[in-house]
């Protein structure tokens, strides 16, 4: 069964309310694959067959969802299902659909929590929205650096089945504070009157809890770590940043870069439940500002008017260089905006990029210019091909100059670089370029 017929026969069992058929559905599938199906359907149709989850399966589901589809869901429980979902849900998956939920369902939420639940949650909120703090986990086994090997393992025992991972333990000196990690492949392959000190990582990366949550999340995708240690500002210990939330982290940062990067706001919701309303919000704005931008353009074209009628040949090419410089101002700036999400370049390294976008646009600008003195020689003579020649390797050196160098800028005045998007770059470039254009062309023209 493919994926769009096995999504169309849920939303049929629902809109049929056939109970019976969507109960076999839901005992045939993962809950990621159920998560994947509800969050396709608005709040009304998905609260049907999430009751009639079977209650251990209930939680699993619910914390696939995105915070948007959770909120829809717990609108549709009563209290006593509102509540027992609450407070078995990961304290940090927790505090962030609280977090972002309307007052009304944070009130709720908090309301129905145990007082231990109800504290955690708290403290969780209590750091800012992007923060490490707001998505680590506190439950977590901790273990003291004097303790036995063997001893260690009793408490993993004891207290492993309450943690969200087990996998890379911390470990503590007094006060609580950091002294590295241990990984429990070391303890058991360990002897067991070998001390935690003996063994402990004490090079094992940690972050602040004040710290930017994708950052932390990037290095724990370059250091291949499967949670990342959390301490305050003393260094001690609050809790780990896990890898399947950093995964998330990484996906919901990148999609927004990729929405930036083609001129529009990001949309967090599943495309399939929201509305052409919000999607025509989302886009809008960026292109009202872009066609405002592109006038620019015109305001050459009028400034050159008396070259265009002189030679009009040299209309026919405009477009071809425009598009041109866009495009090669558009793989810079893609190019230069992973490469800051990923780490690989730094503002500081501006120069060095500039100049190696330079010499990448130069090389492209040659390349294309043989070819354009080609097909201009052909078309409308050797003097104009020349102009359109010479204009394409100025053009894709400036356009190569212009796309890597805006993301460092708008990262050096705390901008997100995503903000200097494809199209932007575009605009700019398309102005400028044909301001090198008919420059060019009066000066070997003489028009």
């Amino acid at each position: 069964m493919s994926e769009g017929e096995r999504a169309t026969e849920l939303i049929d069992l629902v809109q049929a309310n056939n109970l019976t058929g969507i109960r076999l559905w839901l005992a045939e599938h993962r809950p990621h694959e159920i998560a994947d199906e509800l969050s396709r359907m608005d709040g009304g149709e998905a609260i049907i067959p999430f009751r009639l989850l079977d209650k251990d399966r209930e939680l699993e589901v619910f914390e696939e969802l995105d915070p948007s589809q959770q909120q829809a869901i717990l609108l549709g429980l009563r209290d006593t299902a509102f509540r027992e979902i609450l407070e078995e849900m990961d304290p940090d998956d927790r505090a962030r659909l609280i977090g972002e939920a309307p007052a009304k369902i944070a009130t709720r939420a908090l309301a129905g929590l145990s007082s231990a639940e109800r504290k955690m949650t708290a403290a969780l909120l209590g750091y800012p929205e992007d923060s490490v703090g707001r998505y680590m986990t506190p439950e977590t086994v901790i273990l003291h650096r004097d303790l036995a090997v063997g001893r260690a393992l009793e408490v993993v025992r004891a207290k492993g089945a309450d943690a969200e991972t087990i996998y890379t333990l911390p470990v503590v000196g007094d006060g609580r504070r950091m002294v590295g990690t241990v990984t429990l492949r070391d303890l058991v392959v360990s002897d067991d009157s070998r001390l935690i000190k003996d063994i402990v990582d004490v090079f094992a990366p940690r972050v602040r809890a004040s710290e930017s949550v994708e950052d932390a999340a990037r290095l724990m995708q370059e250091a291949n770590l499967v949670s990342l240690p959390v301490v305050d500002s003393e260094d001690r210990f609050l809790g780990q940043l896990t890898f399947d939330d950093a995964l998330e982290i990484i996906e919901a940062a990148d999609t927004e870069d990729m929405a930036r990067q083609s001129g529009a706001s990001p949309v967090s919701d599943h495309y399939v439940t929201v509305s052409v309303l919000r999607l025509v919000g989302a886009r809008s704005v960026w292109l009202m500002l872009l066609i405002v931008a592109a006038t620019l353009t015109v305001n050459v074209m009028q400034a050159f008017e008396s070259a265009l009628d002189a030679v009009t040949a040299l209309a026919l090419f405009v477009p071809m260089l425009i598009g041109t410089g866009g495009n090669v101002g558009a793989q810079s700036a893609t190019a230069i905006v992973r490469a800051l999400a990923v780490g690989e370049v730094r503002v500081r390294d501006l120069p060095s990029v500039i100049w190696k976008e330079a010499r990448v646009g130069l090389l492209l600008g040659l390349l294309l210019a043989g070819l354009a003195l080609a097909i201009g020689s052909l078309l409308v003579g050797v003097d104009v091909a020349v102009v359109v020649a010479c204009s394409v390797i100025a053009v894709c050196t400036w356009a190569a100059i212009i796309g890597s160098s805006m993301p460092l800028l708008a990262r050096k005045v705390g901008v997100d670089p995503a903000v200097v998007s494809s199209p932007m770059v575009t605009t700019i470039v398309d102005a400028s370029g044909l301001l090198i254009y008919f420059s060019i062309a009066t000066a070997v023209l003489g028009v």
